[in-house]
């Protein structure tokens, strides 16, 4: 296997733009080589199989989509309260769209991991610690809620996420509306007011 670490991570980050442009099953390696513009073959020299490259595309979605601690550090100076959660929450869908590449593939990959067992438990392993992980942030940060509201603020939110990115127009009610990222904002608060409780 090939060793150079930046030319893995740029195979890897094409990887991610044909799982969200074609999906899972125009994955292979010639279509990753050609969007990466490397020569042919060039894939299979870095990646034991597609397995490996749906694996590689998962873990690295995970560091792109994870936020930098100082950037964390900062958003987290406000005492904790509700405002701070909405806020949080924006920041959140805020993420995701910088990253619609990333967000999609990772959508894309939960769909294939219906069909390969293995990246099934590999994807439910590293969901369930990011999950985890937020939900012990969210504990030790002090915001308001307990662990029942923070697991339905995660389920809500990931369904408003899923319908944003994939269904926008759904959003917007059967009128249409002005501009997606008002909707989305309000529906953010929206979520955030039913579900966590007053400071």
């Amino acid at each position: 296997m090939a060793r150079n670490p930046e030319r893995r991570t740029a195979l890897v980050d094409a990887a991610i733009e044909v799982l969200a442009d074609e999906g899972a099953r125009g994955l292979t390696f010639r279509a990753v080589d050609a969007r990466a513009g490397v020569p042919v073959g060039t894939s299979s020299n870095y990646f034991t199989n597609r397995d490996d490259l749906f694996m590689q595309a998962a873990a690295r979605i995970t560091v792109r989509v994870t936020p930098d601690p100082a950037r964390v550090e900062k958003a987290m100076r406000p005492a904790p309260s509700r405002e701070l959660v909405t806020d949080l929450m924006r920041w959140l869908v805020q993420r995701m769209e910088d990253d619609r590449t990333g967000y999609l593939a990772m959508l894309e990959l939960r769909l294939e991991a219906t069909r390969r067992p293995a990246l099934r438990d590999r994807l439910t392993q590293s969901v369930r610690a990011n999950v985890d992980e937020s939900a012990r942030f969210h504990r030790e940060a002090g915001l308001p809620g307990d662990a029942d509201a923070f697991l339905v603020l995660y389920l809500a939110m990931t369904g408003l996420l899923l319908e944003h990115f994939t269904l926008p127009a759904l959003l917007a009610g059967p009128e249409g509306g002005s501009g997606a990222e008002s909707t989305v904002d309000r529906l953010v608060e929206l979520v955030v007011t039913r579900v966590v409780p007053p400071s």
